[in-house]
């Protein structure tokens, strides 16, 4: 039995960090409900191409939200106060989560001394830019630049980068994940709810382990390097006849295992045994390695490391990464009953049970406030009139 299935979660979200985060506990089989504001919504759903040709369905949104259901709720109006109280108990909400601004959580009641007094064992979680007391704005690449993993992006000498995906968005999103699970831990050995507050910027400085250490230990500045690796050589990117692979030695013993083979014979040479020659010349050696690697196909490259167990891989585009037989096996799939729509998601990190007995497919991103009838109107009792009323009043 998935003991998931019975949780309940209620998140007021919107952007990444925390939709991702619902997406992740969607894929578990917990029943996941995301709340917005019923004028503004969550702006992503208005990002990307409107390929279904539906307002507030466009594509960027449609990517982290499967598996969630959607209500709409005015926190800021008393009667939206009074829905949302009502919510928590009659849905025995087991989290709570959001990534509002802290000082908006005492206004639209949503605090954690407010929420644990309606239901004592409730897990609260927020993700904030730089916890519970700053209530500075944070959007992805701020933090990329502020926690200094922009300054370790890019070619040596360049200009800074930006990852290629937002890693202080799904970072913090994996670190909120570890931190509800300890949470639901404790609650099923001590009956106790927890209050969980998570800073993106410490989420993203988590990962600078290395640099951290190096260059406060020895006193110079770690920085971008492009390709290569500071401590490990050969580890860079090399041009062949057909793309580019990118091949990783973490030892002596690959080393001397490559140059024992024909076409890197001519590299094997003594200032080049050990791996403190090679880093020291970096440069030419790397020269002296494309000059050999583009006069051979990447297949060609990728057969001869593999024979002799030294990592390498072909650089591969979105849909080679796709078509692999390890993510092809693994994709999750969505389809809208609606148009006939259908989505390929990303492969969760691990398969859980829920997933397995889905069969990988999870139920379409939700329209804006689509489950209000089935929570307001099933499950709180208010009627049709009712309903109509608070939608007119934008309360719903």
């Amino acid at each position: 039995m998935d003991l998931f299935k019975n949780l309940t979660v209620l998140s007021l979200e919107q952007a990444t960090v925390l939709p991702y985060l619902t997406f992740r506990l969607a894929q578990d089989g917990m029943q996941v409900y995301r709340l917005e504001h019923p004028i503004y919504g969550d702006p992503n759903r208005l990002v990307g191409e409107n390929i279904l040709g539906e307002e507030r369905m466009n594509a960027y949104y449609l990517c982290i939200n499967s598996g969630k259901k959607a209500l709409t709720l005015d926190l800021a109006a008393e009667e939206g106060q009074e829905i949302f109280r009502s919510m928590i108990k009659k849905m025995n909400v087991d989290i709570f989560a959001t990534n509002q601004l802290p000082k908006n959580y005492q206004k639209l009641g949503i605090d954690y001394e407010s929420m644990k007094a309606l239901k004592p064992d409730i897990i609260w979680l927020g993700l904030t830019g730089f916890g519970p007391d700053s209530n500075e704005a944070a959007y992805d690449p701020i933090l990329q630049a502020r926690s200094g993993l922009m300054d370790l992006t890019g070619e040596a000498g360049g200009e800074p980068q930006v990852l290629g995906i937002p890693l202080p968005d799904m970072g913090t999103s994996v670190h909120a994940y570890g931190a509800l699970m300890k949470a639901l831990y404790k609650r099923q050995g001590t009956g106790e709810g927890s209050c969980i507050n998570i800073s993106m910027f410490e989420s993203s400085v988590s990962w600078l382990t290395v640099p951290i250490t190096i260059s406060v230990l020895m006193k110079k500045p770690v920085t971008r390097r492009g390709n290569t690796h500071e401590f490990f050589c050969p580890v860079s990117v090399y041009r062949t006849k057909n793309g580019f692979v990118y091949v990783a030695l973490g030892n002596d013993r690959q080393w001397k295992a490559m140059v024992s083979q024909d076409i890197f014979k001519p590299l094997d040479k003594p200032q080049y045994e050990k791996n403190a020659g090679r880093i020291k010349d970096v440069e030419n050696l790397n020269e002296a390695i494309n000059a050999i690697t583009k006069n051979h196909t990447s297949e060609k490259l990728i057969e001869l490391f593999n024979a002799i167990t030294v990592p390498i891989s072909k650089i591969k585009a979105v849909p080679e990464v796709i078509s692999d037989p390890l993510v092809m096996r693994r994709l999750l799939y969505s389809e809208d009953p609606k148009t006939g729509a259908k989505l390929t998601l990303a492969p969760p990190p691990v398969k859980s049970s829920f997933i397995e007995e889905t069969g990988g497919k999870l139920s379409f991103p939700p329209r804006f406030g689509e489950h209000n009838q089935e929570i307001y109107g099933k499950l709180l009792g208010y009627s049709d009139q009712d309903l109509a009323r608070m939608a007119e009043k934008k309360v719903i």
